[in-house]
């Protein structure tokens, strides 16, 4: 039994896994929609009740266990326009007592290396797939060791009939259900042992600070092999008992309007993403088509899993009030693989809390609230919320390992039930991330690698550690540099850029990797456009943040390396630059002279 179920859908109280949660709502709500399918983001391909899900699972479950893959790993790569088939198979691993292991379907070389990764990794001996991926891939998964030793199963060649040769597997809290590997931003990927304990008690963490109601209706275009697309599109609706919308997150990037269209057809009520999704709707959907769009349902807006900026949360608000967005369903929120997903969140109802602290005492890990005249010398962080019941945050210098004062910046430390139980395979890493202790021996605590500080119980991240860039004995957090630079110039393209730091003569330094628009590119081959583009950043970086590079690299689109879910690798791209890998078209490195700082004001486009 998990303790913090106390909070969760009283009659849920005797589950103590997800598969006794499904089950009982396939007896009890057994015609109830669970789940519906939009192909292209727009028209639905199928939907799924609790009583066919149950079968679907139970059947994929009777295979498996037919096989004796009960607590073996099992490789899920599924289409990205198939959710309900990637639900489907999620639970039967569940029900056959596996370890289910999320992959993105092998479309490119890049996602086959990271399957191939997985699947050793992971020790896998088993997948599960449809028939249509299976025909396009077996040739590639034929000359790819391990993938051509797996035993690959088709989902959808399985008869529902075996469904009643299914036994109910032994689980308990303890019990693994899926391995959720890290982004892999800033090293290799690495899986997350998620117990059927760990997510009951994540799910009440949601449950509970989104004030769930049988009424509440999700939409999702996150990938479900992600942590954030799993948790609150595949997992939630079972654990809610209310119905969610699933889309490709394809289909959402080619065509953002899609996803508002969903929530205002569906009249979704809570739905998210990462802070570039919101930038994306600003950038891609125009006045017209906002008019059309009805969001005065939409009550729990997430924003998550990387960096929320103020400046992109005023301006959504500003832009879709007229469809009757309000800026108090914003929800910013914070969490990793390693804490099933949530580790804290802002409440239903209750708007964003946005602090203005002095830029000089952030580079200090100090905390100083700025006046509010004083624009320039500020930076605006955003309050990512309050941690759950029965968790526990703290936050520590990385280096003393003694706890800070609540005017300063240290290292975000994790404790609960909903913390995973380490690393698969990876005893050294779990124990220095898993089992840390403070000074005063307080602990174990999950180090998440974050830093940020606690302001009463609201938790504000200013950004990673192995990120954080020191120059002039200054600590700087790339995402706040990122956001200028890329809006310094209306060449330049937004979410492709990283800055990072390199050692010059025994100092470091600061490079910027940028990439420019495509319909910019013929005529960056022009002199005077380069020395106008990197003369703007220049300027950006000396007004806003009193910062000159060391270089600025100009890159084609798609330049910058990413995880499959879109956050930058800036140690990736540092490696790309230093053995000149990435792909530049233009690059200005500092001679030591001031020259060309102070340019033409109109060059300036931005206020951060």
């Amino acid at each position: 039994m998990v303790s913090s179920l106390a909070s969760n859908p009283t009659q849920l109280d005797h589950c103590s896994s997800l598969v006794e949660i499904l089950r009982y709502r396939a007896q009890h709500q057994p015609n109830q929609i669970a789940y519906i399918g939009l192909e292209n983001g727009e028209s639905e391909y199928g939907r799924l009740t609790y009583a066919q899900l149950d079968l679907q699972a139970r059947a994929i479950a009777a295979h498996l266990q037919s096989l004796g893959a009960s607590g073996s790993r099992v490789l899920l790569t599924f289409p990205l326009s198939d959710g309900l088939a990637f639900t489907s198979a999620f639970f039967g691993c569940l029900y056959a007592g596996a370890v289910a292991v999320t992959a993105w379907p092998p479309l490119n070389e890049s996602l086959l290396l990271e399957l191939q990764y997985k699947a050793v990794d992971a020790e896998v001996q088993f997948a599960l797939t449809t028939q249509p991926l299976m025909a396009r891939l077996s040739e590639p998964f034929a000359v790819t060791p391990p993938l051509d030793q797996i035993h690959w199963i088709e989902t959808d060649r399985l008869d529902n009939q075996n469904a009643d040769s299914w036994q109910m597997p032994p689980l308990e809290d303890k019990t693994l259900a899926y391995l959720q590997y890290t982004s892999g931003s800033t090293g290799l990927p690495k899986g997350a042992m998620i117990s059927h304990g760990n997510v009951l008690n994540n799910l009440a963490m949601i449950y509970e600070a989104c004030q769930y109601t049988a009424q509440d209706i999700g939409i999702c275009w996150l990938p479900l092999y992600h942590d954030l697309g799993l948790v609150c599109a595949v997992i939630q609706p079972v654990y809610a008992g209310g119905p969610a919308v699933m889309m490709s997150p394809v289909d959402f990037i080619l065509k953002p309007l899609r996803w508002l269209q969903a929530i205002s057809r569906y009249r979704g009520t809570i739905s998210g993403g990462p802070n570039f999704a919101f930038e994306l709707c600003l950038r891609k959907i125009t006045p017209e088509q906002r008019s059309g769009l009805d969001l005065s349902s939409w009550a729990i807006a997430g924003n998550g899993a990387e960096p929320v900026l103020p400046d992109t949360l005023a301006r959504f608000a500003a832009a879709f009030a007229p469809s009757g967005f309000r800026q108090a369903a914003f929800c910013p929120a914070y969490g990793m693989a390693e804490t099933t997903v949530m580790v804290s969140t802002t409440p239903r109802d209750l708007p964003p809390v946005i602090k203005s602290i002095q830029r000089a005492a952030l580079e200090k890990n100090k905390v100083v609230p700025a006046a509010n005249e004083d624009v320039s010398a500020a930076r605006k962080v955003v309050g990512c919320g309050s941690i759950g019941a029965n968790h526990q945050i703290a936050i520590v210098d990385p280096e003393t390992l003694k706890r800070c004062a609540e005017d300063e910046i240290g290292e975000v430390w994790v404790a609960g039930p909903s913390v995973a139980q380490g690393y698969f395979n990876r005893e050294e890493q779990t124990e220095q991330t898993f089992q840390a202790m403070t000074a005063a021996g307080e602990g174990p605590f999950l180090r998440t690698g974050d830093m940020g500080f606690l302001q009463g119980d609201e938790l504000f991240i200013t950004g990673r550690i192995k990120d954080v860039i020191i120059l002039w004995g200054n600590n700087h957090y790339p995402h706040f540099i990122e956001t200028t630079v890329e809006k310094s110039h209306p060449t330049l393209r937004p979410a492709g850029v990283a800055v990072f730091g390199v050692e010059v003569d025994e100092e470091e330094r600061l490079v910027v990797v940028q990439e420019i628009e495509s319909r910019h590119l013929k005529s960056l081959n022009q002199a005077e456009n380069q020395e106008a583009v990197i003369g703007a950043i220049r300027q950006n970086l000396a007004m806003h943040h009193m910062l000159e590079a060391h270089a600025i690299a100009l890159v084609r689109p798609g330049s910058t390396p990413k995880t499959p879910t879109g956050k930058t690798q800036r140690r990736a791209c540092k490696e790309k630059y230093i053995t000149g890998e990435l792909n530049i078209i233009h690059e200005w490195k500092n001679s030591g002279s001031a020259e060309g700082i102070l340019l033409d004001p109109n060059l300036m486009s931005i206020e951060v």
